[in-house]
């Protein structure tokens, strides 16, 4: 169930709690339940931001962004833990080469297996096909170019073909020039 407030949605899903802890909660569309830990993920993500000076939990909300804006390709939990993963040993300079960055190096991490950081899943990526895979990286791909075409644009003082760009990476989320 969706909770829809002016400004934000809320997922709302029952939760067990679960033997050696955590909550058990339901997948409807792989028809399972999955294990999870919402305060330990709480205490890795804080780890890592506070790793990353602050700059972790806004490249993920950007890549958040950018996920509603290209149809929700990838799942929320899989996006967060994909970003953390690809920004292992980096340090973020700033915003735009950061979404760069993750953007390119997701590209190559789509059919990677990666587990849960709380250790409640080998796998956050099993519920894509492949055909949803290769969207994705199709997706990513396109991103990736506009990043590059944005920062290049930025650089070169073209104010307005930099946002132009950023315009298509996050649809909407990032306003029009002028």
């Amino acid at each position: 169930m969706t909770i829809t407030f002016t400004d934000f949605e809320v997922d709302v899903v029952p939760g067990f709690y679960r033997t050696g802890g955590g909550f058990l909660i339901p997948d409807a569309n792989m028809g399972r339940w999955i294990p999870t830990d919402p305060k330990k993920h709480v205490e890795l993500w804080t780890a890592s931001n506070k790793a990353h000076g602050g700059s972790l939990v806004p490249l993920i909300k950007m890549m958040k962004c950018w996920n509603r804006a290209h149809g929700d390709l990838f799942r929320s939990f899989h996006l967060e833990v994909l970003v953390r993963h690809v920004l292992t040993d980096v340090t973020v300079v700033d915003f735009p080469s950061g979404v760069r960055w993750v953007l390119d190096k997701m590209r190559s991490k789509v059919w990677t297996r990666i587990a849960d950081p709380a250790g409640y899943s080998d796998d956050v990526a099993s519920y894509l096909s492949k055909a949803e895979a290769d969207r994705l990286i199709a997706v990513l791909t396109n991103a990736h170019r506009s990043a590059v075409a944005a920062e290049t644009y930025s650089g070169s003082g073209y104010v307005r073909s930099a946002m132009d760009e950023w315009r298509l990476i996050f649809g909407d989320y990032f306003p029009a020039y002028g």
